[in-house]
């Protein structure tokens, strides 16, 4: 919720809304938790669930709203790596689940991918794409295979990311020089955006499905940050520190640079920013 209001307060400091405009839509969320009334889920037409990426906790959770919502409801999931199918295995109505991927931070990315399993109806399929599309975001509808498009597209440029960490290219350069050749954002500040968590996740996973394509990418890195609990801008500290309200170039974080130079494996090959992007 806070960050919601905080996003409904910079649309009223810009004027695109009024308070008034602020407050009724504030007014119509209803936050519920694990001890709520999940009744009130009843008359809902979609139910979109973010919960974290474990198939466990994705099919407990499809399996518990689904005594709540009505035979027509869709159950969509916002995955970034499991199984669409897998997850619909636990629904008594698996042509209403379709996967609804959004992006982090998903006030401010654009792309939305709609993934659909073998079972999800047509009409459950454009429904989803329709509801993307009033939301202002860029619907793009895939197959339910391993990385879906993005992370398919993405997996092996993040592979080579890791692979350079660990041959002692800086990560503040990685992403100068890959922000400079076209990128958004660079991929280290990238990986603290989305989650170092989330990020390994989905690595490991095209690890398996992708095979040779995935060469060369070395989870191990993101498995000592999670463990030292860094999981990028969400926990505060991951590759930066992310201190509220700073603005400008963020601080590395010193910890994960003092394992970076222990574990790194310095090569001479990476000399001009060419040699890094290329």
């Amino acid at each position: 919720m806070k960050q919601i209001t905080d996003n409904y307060n910079k649309l009223v400091k810009k004027k695109k809304f009024t308070p008034a405009e602020m407050a009724r839509a504030r007014g119509n969320i209803v936050t519920l938790t694990d001890s709520s009334d999940l009744s009130r889920l009843a008359d809902a037409d979609l139910v979109v669930e973010a919960v974290p990426e474990s198939m466990a906790i994705k099919h407990r959770v499809i399996k518990d709203l689904e005594q709540y919502i009505k035979p027509s409801c869709i159950f969509a999931t916002n995955t970034s790596a499991l199984s669409v199918a897998e997850i619909a295995s636990a629904s008594k109505r698996p042509e209403n689940v379709v996967g609804m991927h959004y992006f982090s931070p998903v006030d401010k990315m654009m792309l939305l991918e709609i993934i659909t399993h073998p079972k999800t109806s047509k009409e459950v399929a454009a429904t989803a794409v329709k509801v993307g599309l009033a939301q202002g975001k860029h619907v793009v509808v895939v197959r339910d295979v391993p990385g879906f498009y993005v992370n398919r597209s993405l997996g092996p440029y993040m592979a080579e990311t890791f692979a350079l960490l660990l041959q002692g290219v800086d990560g503040v350069r990685l992403d100068k020089v890959m922000t400079k050749f076209g990128w958004a954002v660079g991929p280290v500040t990238l990986v603290d955006e989305v989650g170092v968590d989330i990020a390994m996740h989905v690595q490991e996973s095209l690890v398996k499905d992708l095979g040779v394509r995935m060469a060369g990418g070395d989870a191990s890195l993101l498995h000592k940050m999670i463990e030292m609990k860094y999981l990028g801008k969400k926990s505060g500290k991951g590759f930066y520190v992310h201190e509220a309200k700073s603005k400008g170039p963020k601080p590395v974080n010193k910890d994960v640079q003092d394992v970076l130079n222990v574990v790194a494996k310095k090569s001479d090959k990476y000399a001009t920013d060419q040699d890094v992007a290329y």
